[in-house]
Parts: C-alpha cells; sequence; structure tokens
C-alpha cells in the first residue's frame, strides 16, 4: 500500500504541477526587438496603401457610380422572390456579415458570408478565388439559384424599367438598348440556372445576349464601386502601434491590456500566425490548405485548384471583352499557382473584425475563436490535399492570451454613415 500511495502522490503531483506550468504566464519584455517593432508596425492600418486601381472597372471611383451601387446593394428587387439583396447576407450592422454557418438567400448555400471591409485590397474573390475583381465577384450572387436566384436578363430589365437606374446607368454607360421587344428579350433568361432560363438564352441572337450581358457586367461595376467605399477603421491594435512611435516600452500603452500583448508577442513568433495573417489587413491574400473539415454531409472541397481554373474561364475575368483592363494588366491570371498544390487550399481571411463575425472557416464549421485556435494548435492531417500548418506547443494560458489580441482588431469602419444605411428610392 505505502508504495501504491507514494506512486499515486508522485503521479497526481505531476498532474498539478502539468496543470500550474499550462497557467504560468510569461513575463512581457519591456521593449521590442527591432524585428518585431518593424513587424508589428508592418500591421498597422496606416501602413495600409491607397485603394488599389480596379483597371477592368472604368467607373470603379466614379462618386455616381457608387450611388448607383449603392442603391442596387439594398435593392430587393434584384432577386426571384423581392426579398433578398446584397445586405441580406452583407449586413452592415454586422460588419457586412451575416452571423450565420453559411449564408442563406433564396436557401441555404454552402459557404460562411466573407466580410466585404476592405474587399477592394484582394486580389482574388470567394473562398476559393473563382473571381478576379470586386465587380466580377458582385455579379455571381445574383444569378446563384440559392442566393439572389435572378436571371441578367431580369437585371437588364430592372435597369431599364426604372427611371432612376436608367438615368444612373445612361450617364455611366451610355444609352440602354430598347428590351421591349419580348421575342428578342426574353422576360427570364441566362446562360446559367433553370433549363428554361438556359433554353430562352440560347434562342437569343448572339448580338442580343451580348447587349445584355454588359448591361450585367456594368451592374456589377456599379456594385464594386459602392463597395470600395467599405473600409476598415482603426482598432485597439492601430492605437498601441500609434502610441509606440512616442514610446518604446511594451506596456507604456494603455490600450492593449497585458494579456493582449502577450498575444501580440505570440502572433508574431512562436505562434506563427504572422506567416499567413500579415499586412494592415491581417491577410495575405492568398490560398492555404490548413485541414478545415468539411461540414457535416459535404464532400471535401476543392478549393483553390478549381476556383482558379473557374477564375480562368469566366466570361467577366480580366481577360474577358466586358473587362476595362488591357491584357497586359492581367498578369496575375495567367501565372496565378494553381495544381494539385492548391487542392483543399480556400482563401486566407481578414482578421480585423473576426471577432464579431462568427461562425468561422469556409463553411461556417468552427463556432468560436477558441476552437479555430485549437484547431491550428493540433494540425491534424488533411482529408483532401496536404495540411501546410504544423501542430503549435501552446500552454492553455498562451491559447487565452493569443484570442485576447483577437479582440483588440475589432473597431468601427472607417466609412461615411450614409453608404452604411438603405439609401431612400
Amino acid at each position: 500500500m505505502p508504495r501504491k500511495s507514494k506512486l499515486v502522490g508522485v503521479l497526481l503531483l505531476s498532474a498539478l504541477t502539468y496543470l500550474a506550468w499550462q497557467w504560468v504566464p510569461v513575463p512581457l519584455p519591456s521593449h521590442w526587438s527591432d524585428e518585431q517593432r518593424a513587424l508589428i508596425e508592418s500591421l498597422a492600418l496606416s501602413q495600409l496603401p491607397p485603394l488599389p486601381d480596379d483597371t477592368g472597372n472604368a467607373v470603379a471611383d466614379d462618386p455616381l457610380a457608387a450611388r448607383f451601387g449603392h442603391q442596387l446593394f439594398f435593392d430587393t428587387r434584384l432577386s426571384a422572390n423581392n426579398e433578398v439583396s446584397c445586405a441580406t447576407c452583407h449586413m452592415p450592422t454586422a460588419g457586412f456579415t451575416d452571423g450565420r454557418r453559411v449564408a442563406v438567400g433564396i436557401s441555404a448555400t454552402e459557404r460562411n458570408t466573407m466580410p466585404l471591409a476592405g474587399a477592394a485590397y484582394s486580389r482574388w474573390y470567394f473562398w476559393d478565388g473563382r473571381k478576379d475583381s470586386l465587380w466580377s465577384q458582385a455579379l455571381a450572387p445574383l444569378e446563384d439559384a440559392r442566393e439572389h436566384g435572378t436571371t441578367r436578363m431580369e437585371v437588364a430589365r430592372l435597369i431599364s424599367s426604372t427611371d432612376s437606374y436608367r438615368d444612373s446607368y445612361e450617364q455611366l454607360f451610355g444609352e440602354l438598348p430598347a428590351l421591349e421587344d419580348s421575342d428578342r428579350f426574353p422576360s427570364r433568361a441566362s446562360p446559367l440556372g433553370d433549363e428554361q432560363s438556359k433554353l430562352a438564352w440560347q434562342r437569343m441572337d448572339e448580338s442580343d445576349r451580348h447587349e445584355v450581358s454588359l448591361i450585367f457586367a456594368n451592374i456589377g461595376k456599379a456594385l464594386a464601386a459602392y463597395q470600395r467605399k467599405l473600409l476598415p477603421g482603426p482598432a485597439a491594435f492601430d492605437h498601441y502601434v500609434a502610441d509606440l512611435q512616442h514610446s518604446s516600452s511594451v506596456t507604456d500603452s494603455s490600450a492593449m491590456s497585458r494579456a493582449q500583448l502577450a498575444g501580440l508577442k505570440l502572433f508574431i513568433g512562436k505562434a506563427q500566425c504572422i506567416n499567413c495573417h500579415n499586412g494592415p489587413l491581417f491577410t495575405n491574400n492568398d490560398f492555404h490548405n490548413t485541414a478545415v473539415l468539411s461540414a457535416p454531409g459535404v464532400l471535401p472541397a476543392a478549393g483553390r485548384s478549381e476556383g482558379l481554373r473557374l477564375a480562368r474561364s469566366d466570361p467577366f475575368n480580366c481577360t474577358g471583352k466586358f473587362s476595362d483592363a488591357d491584357a497586359s494588366e492581367c498578369i496575375e491570371l495567367e501565372f496565378a499557382r494553381g495544381g494539385d498544390d492548391m487542392i483543399g487550399a480556400q482563401r486566407t481571411a481578414s482578421l480585423r473584425n473576426l471577432a464579431d463575425s462568427a461562425p468561422y472557416m469556409h463553411a461556417g464549421q468552427i463556432a468560436t475563436l477558441e476552437e479555430v485556435i485549437d484547431h491550428y494548435v493540433a494540425a491534424d492531417i488533411a482529408v483532401i490535399g496536404h495540411n501546410e500548418a504544423k501542430p503549435l506547443n501552446l500552454r492553455a494560458i498562451e491559447k487565452r492570451q493569443l484570442r485576447a489580441f483577437l479582440d483588440a482588431l475589432n473597431g468601427d469602419l472607417a466609412t461615411d454613415e450614409q453608404w452604411l444605411n438603405a439609401p431612400s428610392r
């Protein structure tokens, strides 16, 4: 018995020691090293460059186009049931997300809604990068049966039959064609969607199909002009970086708590988050396979390998006839990395305002940020493709500190209030 009791005591002491070690904080340094400071400053919103040019969209920065796009963004008539608008899933009051596991328009989709603030800085759109511009991205939900469920013919008719829309359109893009002839322009037609719509589209003359697709493309360009107004504003982290300009001490600023500062140290160091979540928007805008499990009952997504194929075959891509760009300005599309290395890879999400955009990952598979951190700590084997992440030896207190740091990335949008509310018609 004494020997058994002694063994139990040793095991109990070991367990208690391990548990205590899990929660022992590592002291913060008094000063950041030059390398650490450079990394921290590179993440600040003050380092965000001006909006990149959208060479494929000639009206990207036209004020009238932004106002037109603003009206379109909130218009439920751009849907089959007159109940779904862009703002249905991209809700201004929720950081232009919806708080759902997957987006729900006409019906449920298979993907989590991505926020729009700062989206104009991206090179690729959707989780798999199937679109190469903000304006072409805006078109896809309109004709998706589960989202808006409308057709490009119906969109063109709405623009033509609404006086204010017609006026805005013609000021921006020139005269609309006459769409009254129902033999030439059926009420519902598209190369996508239900069989009746596709058959009606096939029966149209090629020149008429081009006219309708051109109107449709221009609607995407107006929507993109509005979405370029949606920008993230400074968070506690950015205020901390600003304070660093006046003091080199780690803890002199009151903008972030000690737990958040410890999380920042982990973020740029031991946890390796900065490898993918870098730059002022905390994303490299690239694609990575991190072994996120599929949603229940759904096959694993091919990810970027399929997304790039779709982007290159998209009639609304940078090289297409509806783009305003020269072919020489479309090198990203030509030289983008695809193939087997991109199987299962999804786009790196921005971490700004992340704490308010649960659930997480491409299909909303993970409910909380704590679970997201646990996922990366474990770095399990991927079901499809290869997991790029490596297991992290983070203690319980370090995971909590990393989670605390993510709260320091929450901030109000740097967008005028007028753009955040539905405009009057």
